[in-house]
């Protein structure tokens, strides 16, 4: 079938790319919908971060409901990364469905997978350390089809969450694994993915899959060293089910690709959130509507949304883990898949937040911010020694002059206001050097002035101007200007 008779089959409001169009075809294959050579209830689609995972598995999804082969669907996924699958739905799924996001205690999210109703297309979106907890009344769910995100959390097969996604997917009809890095210690690592997205190609125990496989070598006999003879039967299963494709493969992508990363900071949070809301608006009333005034008040909201607040003596509080969250898996995801990362914040707290972070993962980074002296040696480790990973920047201090193309990754922790300094940080990786496709990450705080700032710069308008026009329209509440992009 011709590729551009495919992607009629996919129900998508966007045009996809091509190595898409191709996964989806792949997968469809596999599950029956197209005629294949090979069918498999199981299917594994290997794509590195920005390569459309996600998008891909909506349009899998949609065409087994639309094909009536599926109900149900269960997504499994990274507690930090829960709302993208909301996010993605929304924006890309074009069919009906309503989806259940699973909040709250085990009983509460118990209760929500009870309520849910029998009719049209359900999905359900939980987190690995959750779905092992409530294990039977997923059970009682009884997903068609299964979506493992970030499948390489169950790497280990003897891990609660390894165990219980076994167990689900032996149930369930169909099973789509998502990764960018399916090997990421040795070769044993495909044995638990596999075991839950088709256990008949390895089998369902470990220990006779590394009898088959590996020989123990080193120091006690510990090392597994896949055998040379075992190496091409185990390349054929691996491959039979699986859509592998690269950034640097998809010659299809944009030279720049953007992902809004929306976060939901926690319920305390944006109680303290709304109440300091409240009192600068009060504030704002009783005074000028200047620019001075409104983006002054808009900093302390800003601060917030990076999780920290200043009370009045001055103290700084720790008051949200949500965007540190998003971030510590994108690191993860990096690391995982080789590549190198830049990220960009705006605030001290932040940037301390950031590197305390790697500091724990034990991830080397340089750091160029206020009051560091060899700003020149901190690029030039970051550009030049590969076990230098991370570059932590703070972004009025690292514009102009620095040239980070090592990586081709940034993620933006928060956004400053100005426009100018937005555009030079952005410009730190995408240079004429760059080899690869850039993508740009950025973490939106929900319903706060981080969607009102990132629009204002995307739109490349004065977010000053945009934030008293709305004023003095709406002579409302600031924070109902803050819709979800």
């Amino acid at each position: 079938m011709e590729l551009s008779e495919v992607s009629k089959l996919m129900p998508l409001k966007v045009n996809p790319y091509e190595h898409q169009i191709k996964a989806f075809e792949f997968v469809c294959g596999l599950f029956g919908i197209f005629s294949s050579s090979y069918y498999s209830r199981g299917a594994a689609l290997l794509m590195e971060m920005g390569c459309g995972k996600t998008i891909t598995s909506i349009a899998i999804s949609g065409c087994l409901y639309q094909s009536g082969k599926i109900n149900k669907i269960l997504i499994v996924a990274p507690v930090s990364i829960l709302d993208v699958w909301e996010e993605e739905y929304n924006k890309f799924a074009n069919f009906p469905y309503t989806l259940t996001l699973l909040k709250g205690s085990c009983s509460e999210k118990a209760e929500m997978l009870q309520e849910i109703s029998d009719e049209g297309l359900q999905i359900v979106v939980v987190n690995y350390e959750s779905a092992w907890r409530i294990e039977r009344e997923l059970l009682i769910f009884n997903a068609d089809l299964i979506i493992a995100d970030e499948g390489h959390k169950i790497k280990s097969p003897q891990a609660s969450a390894s165990k219980c996604m076994h167990s689900l997917g032996d149930r369930a009809r169909y099973k789509l694994l998502l990764t960018g890095t399916l090997i990421t210690n040795n070769e044993t690592d495909v044995f638990s993915q596999y075991r839950f997205v088709n256990s008949d190609l390895f089998g369902t125990s470990f220990y006779a899959f590394k009898n088959n496989y590996f020989d123990m070598l080193g120091y006690g006999n510990h090392t597994p060293v896949l055998r040379k003879c075992m190496r091409d039967n185990f390349l054929k299963k691996l491959h039979s089910i699986a859509y592998r494709v690269t950034k640097t493969e998809c010659l299809d992508l944009s030279k720049i690709t953007e992902v809004v990363r929306i976060i939901k900071l926690e319920s305390k949070t944006m109680k303290l959130y709304s109440n300091l809301e409240k009192e600068l608006y009060t504030q704002i009333v009783g005074s000028e509507v200047s620019a001075v005034n409104i983006l002054t008040k808009n900093l302390r909201l800003s601060q917030i949304t990076g999780g920290h607040f200043t009370d009045a003596e001055g103290n700084d509080n720790v008051v949200s883990t949500a965007k540190l969250e998003a971030f510590s898996e994108i690191v993860d995801s990096a690391l995982l898949e080789g590549k190198k990362l830049v990220v960009m914040a705006r605030f001290i707290p932040e940037l301390n937040d950031i590197q305390k972070l790697l500091d724990e993962k034990g991830v080397e980074y340089s750091v160029v911010r206020g009051g560091i002296k060899n700003r020149g040696e901190e690029i030039r480790r970051f550009q030049e020694n590969e076990a230098c990973k991370v570059f932590v920047g703070q972004i009025a201090a690292s514009g102009l002059g620095i040239t980070l193309t090592s990586a081709s990754m940034m993620v933006f922790y928060s956004i400053d206001y100005s426009m100018s300094n937005f555009e030079q940080a952005k410009a730190r990786i995408h240079r004429v050097s760059q080899k690869e496709n850039c993508i740009y990450i950025y973490l939106v705080a929900k319903n706060t002035v981080d969607c009102k700032a990132f629009r204002s710069l995307c739109r490349k308008a004065d977010l000053a101007e945009l934030l008293i026009d709305d004023y003095r329209k709406s002579h409302n509440s600031l924070g109902e200007l803050y819709n979800i992009l």
